[in-house]
């Protein structure tokens, strides 16, 4: 069983590539034979892995063919082939929007992985075909907090960190709304950076000098951000995109506008740890910035609860549980229980 992942066109890193070369990295190292097959020349490639060219690629019956959700032409190779093709559903709202006109997953002959709970929700709700969970791992070494974090810390001039690419129409309105109201209470002035464009050690620097973060990316899928934020000692605010839900947990009260998924979510060791407002919330998500704000000036007894719960939280969201996942799944796939649609 040989493994072949597709790495779509895209000249840039985004997220969902990084998943799939921390993928192919931990099957590298967990000795299953795995190769990456670009579709073009100049796509990102992981260190470390085989490289298969797309002209040269030749799968038998039992290799498993992996592309994530949104490439459906990709699945061509693995279906002509019958071999166990495998879609990544990375993001819920691009599984179906691929698509071609009349063609629905059930007519296809393959086996779903998705990136969260939420998502293998949506995915069986919309396909009736349910498939195992790989989350994302996060780098400890890299996102983690500030010793100013660790222990009380007050702060009259909260820096609240946000990316501009994500919905960034709804986040300048979100920052209008609770410049407006900090003027109209009276409160300390914020200090507002924005994370774009910057390398992994450049983000990571910027959380840990951060207080708080808006997240305001929806859809997502597991959303990598909020959680880095986490791991990086902020307080998180802002929106899910629903895929949020599999490590958010509400901290909002509901007086103020803190959602709760009407979906079912599963169980885990931790408790609040989020300020979440409905997707597209943005009164909402202004009272979740305004408390943020007055807990970490007042060093409110509520912050400590919430950095325990981030702790705990980011402690199941590591690259090291992410590779013990993915050995243990490749594994079922080797004694053929999983990838057999």
């Amino acid at each position: 069983m040989h493994t072949y992942i597709f790495l779509p066109p895209l000249k840039g890193m985004t997220g969902g590539v990084a998943v799939l070369h921390q993928v192919a990295r931990h099957l590298v190292s967990g000795g299953f034979p795995v190769s990456v097959v670009p579709r073009e020349a100049g796509t990102p490639l992981p260190d470390g892995v085989p490289v298969c060219a797309w002209g040269e690629l030749s799968l038998s019956p039992d290799d498993v063919w992996l592309v994530p959700e949104g490439w459906v032409n990709a699945l061509m190779p693995g279906l002509q082939a019958g071999a166990r093709t495998v879609v990544y559903v990375q993001n819920w709202s691009y599984l179906l929007s691929a698509l071609p006109e009349g063609v629905h997953w059930p007519q296809l002959r393959v086996s779903f992985l998705n990136v969260s709970e939420p998502v293998a929700w949506f995915t069986q709700q919309v396909t009736g075909r349910g498939g195992p969970v790989l989350r994302p791992g996060i780098d400890g070494g890299l996102f983690h907090p500030s010793p100013a974090k660790t222990g009380s810390r007050t702060t009259d001039t909260p820096i609240i960190a946000w990316m501009p690419r994500k919905n960034k129409a709804l986040a300048v309105r979100i920052r209008e709304t609770f410049e407006a109201r900090r003027a109209l209470l009276g409160l300390p002035a914020a200090q507002w950076t924005e994370i774009h464009g910057l390398s992994p050690q450049g983000v990571a620097d910027a959380l840990r000098r951060a207080h708080i973060f808006l997240a305001t990316g929806f859809p997502e899928g597991c959303p990598l951000p909020p959680l880095e934020a986490l791991a990086s000692g902020c307080v998180l605010t802002g929106f899910s995109g629903m895929g949020g839900w599999d490590y958010m947990r509400q901290a909002l009260p509901a007086s103020l506008g803190g959602a709760m998924p009407w979906w079912p979510l599963r169980e885990v060791p931790w408790q609040g740890n989020a300020l979440v407002a409905a997707d597209a919330d943005v009164a909402a998500a202004a009272n979740g910035l305004e408390l943020a704000a007055r807990w970490l000036a007042e060093d409110a007894p509520e912050l400590a609860g919430l950095r325990a719960q981030a702790a705990a939280t980011v402690a199941e969201y590591t690259v090291e549980k992410q590779q013990e996942a993915v050995w243990s799944l490749w594994h079922d796939a080797a004694q053929g229980t999983v990838f057999r649609p």
